[in-house]
């Protein structure tokens, strides 16, 4: 697959981007809160060459220089600079985990350059009456684990931080060459050694913003286009309960009339996009949203 990375000016810096394909379908992506653009390389792989794929690092992440404003506003605004610089008019818009809020707010804030929204296991209100009241932060380690817990390490190699990642519950079955490079790319060189390149200012920001500031709320209210969310069986720590078990989609559902739901066996929700099988499933769900179009 044709792959290449490059800079696009955004308020506060430059924003990285990779780009698959050389196809006439465009499709942006945004990845999870702690990951990086080199999440969507099985997906792009999946998608071939006939779909251009265009996915940032989203700022206080991977090789981003741009920093604060954090926030799905910000990130939502962001992903529209990508296509200006890219001479692009409309794109599908693909949003994993966090993503998926920052591609719902994208089509609120500027839904003539949405022309869908393909949200895989994200974007969606989650059930979290269980930590309701709970700092931020507290809420943020409940769910993601080690993925936060990292951040504030260092490793004395790539092989160690490996490691820390083949020892992950949802990774551990599933390892391979896909996983071993997004974790690789994420390492920058510190000090002390090496470090994850995700910026925990900006975790704990982007998860108020999603959680907490009303922008997701808002913009679900006016959500008009068409919207499929791909979700998971598995959790993020690889097993029962999913973040969107049937109860929550029924829910979702109630809320966003036009909402699609397409569950892929055997994943979680890591491995919905770091396998070839999870990636082959969102690419065809993505196929037949271009055909639509």
């Amino acid at each position: 697959m044709p792959y290449e990375a490059f800079d696009v000016e955004v308020p506060g810096g430059t924003i990285r981007v990779g780009r698959w394909g050389r196809g006439p379908d465009v499709v942006i992506a945004a990845h999870g809160l702690t990951a990086t653009h080199v999440t969507f390389e099985a997906l792009a792989d999946q998608l071939g060459d006939q779909v251009t794929l265009l996915a940032p690092d989203l700022r206080g992440r991977g090789r981003s220089a741009a920093g604060a404003p954090y926030g799905m506003a910000a990130h939502a605004d962001d992903l529209v600079a990508v296509l200006d610089h890219c001479l692009v008019q409309r794109a599908l818009v693909v949003g994993h985990s966090m993503g998926g809020f920052a591609a719902v707010v994208a089509a609120d804030r500027h839904p003539d350059r949405v022309a869908g929204l393909v949200l895989i296991d994200g974007g969606m209100p989650l059930d979290l009456s269980a930590l309701a009241g709970l700092p931020v932060e507290q809420v943020v380690r409940a769910i993601t684990g080690p993925a936060l817990d990292r951040l504030r390490m260092t490793f004395p190699s790539r092989e160690a931080y490996l490691d820390y990642w083949r020892a992950h519950p949802a990774l551990a079955a599933d390892w391979n060459e896909y996983i071993e490079r997004g974790y690789s790319y994420d390492l920058v060189s510190a000090a002390s050694g090496l470090v994850s390149s995700v910026s925990e200012e900006a975790v704990l920001e982007d998860s108020a913003s999603e959680l907490r500031s009303g922008d997701v709320e808002l913009a679900l209210r006016r959500l008009a286009l068409p919207v499929v969310l791909v979700r998971a069986p598995l959790g993020m720590f690889g097993a029962e309960p999913p973040l969107y078990p049937d109860p929550t989609v029924a829910a979702a559902r109630a809320r966003v009339r036009q909402l699609a739901d397409v569950l892929v066996p055997g994943v979680n929700h890591y491995t919905i996009l770091l396998t070839k099988r999870g990636a082959t499933a969102v690419a065809d769900v993505i196929r037949g949203r271009l055909a639509a179009a």
